[in-house]
């Protein structure tokens, strides 16, 4: 089953790393950061509530004194993330902008420390070592790709807002919510959240100009939202927040090849090298801890 966890945590960052293929070609079908971030939370709720209604009403079912975790998730996780994120990639390109989405792992191993008294160990600081250094290569950060001011923050705070998932996520597992819970109640109260953020005159205007974007937002939907967030939410059911985290640093590895092969991002030699880092980070997560530091 631990397996299973890893396996389901690399397969979301990596579906979570296609992002930039579809934000990219809704932004320039006219939809804004909100905009984007509503019809592809939307269509993710409506798929899991389908199937919840359909097969599992009974994880439908959460006790009033818990509903502060999925509004942890979905509202000052999710919502937030999806704002600064999908901003972030109109400042810069989709490398950097996922290379500050991945300090992510630091504020979740600090977080985790303090608030779950996970174990510090050796070999997973040298994983998160591994996995920031690449990042930072991978996103060409010191190069003529610099991210300006207005994107750094975006990205940063896309990281700070990204980790809560796994955070206020623990909270709810540790209460013995299944992920199809988690996930919809997530994408429920972000979708509510959205909705008074989001210009739905914007959303109808695009889908009337382009009828093919219906497919674009519904392949976002499961691509970049159901699949992902059942498969991460599954993966803490097996592993502590801090390893996760560190695992889906295999993201920004996704993003930047599709920037690459889609978008015909350059890429270089030291970018090569930091991708190479970031799987030795997941290979190294895959040792048996030996020494804990804290």
């Amino acid at each position: 089953m631990k397996k299973l966890g890893v396996l389901s945590v690399l397969a979301a960052g990596s579906l979570w790393g296609l992002m930039g293929l579809f934000v990219r070609h809704l932004n320039a079908a006219g939809l804004a950061a909100m905009e984007v971030g509503q019809v592809r939370i939307t269509t993710g709720l409506l798929v899991v509530g389908l199937y919840l209604a359909l097969f599992r009403r009974d994880m439908l079912r959460i006790r009033l004194r818990d509903v502060w975790c999925f509004l942890g998730t979905g509202i000052v996780s999710l919502l937030m993330f999806t704002f600064c994120y999908f901003s972030a990639m109109t400042y810069a390109s989709l490398s950097v902008a996922a290379v500050l989405l991945y300090t992510a792992p630091v504020f979740v191993m600090l977080m985790s420390l303090v608030l779950f008294h996970e174990k510090f160990s050796a070999h997973k600081l040298a994983a998160l070592v591994l996995a920031f250094a690449g990042c930072v290569l991978v996103s060409g950060l010191g190069s003529d790709a610099a991210v300006s001011l207005p994107g750094l923050l975006l990205g940063l705070g896309s990281g700070f807002f990204y980790a809560l998932y796994s955070i206020f996520g623990r909270y709810a597992i540790n209460r013995g919510y299944h992920a199809w819970t988690l996930t919809f109640y997530t994408f429920l109260f972000c979708a509510i959240g959205s909705a008074f953020l989001a210009d739905w005159g914007v959303i109808g205007a695009a889908i009337a100009a382009d009828g093919s974007l219906w497919l674009w937002i519904f392949a976002m939907g499961i691509v970049t939202a159901f699949l992902p967030y059942v498969l991460y939410s599954l993966g803490l059911e097996y592993m502590e927040s801090s390893k996760a985290s560190i695992l889906a640093s295999v993201e920004p590895v996704v993003g930047t090849l599709v920037g690459v092969f889609v978008f015909h991002e350059a890429i270089t030699a030291a970018g090569v090298f930091g991708i190479v880092l970031v799987l030795a980070a997941i290979a190294v997560l895959s040792l048996p801890a030996k020494k804990t530091i804290a």
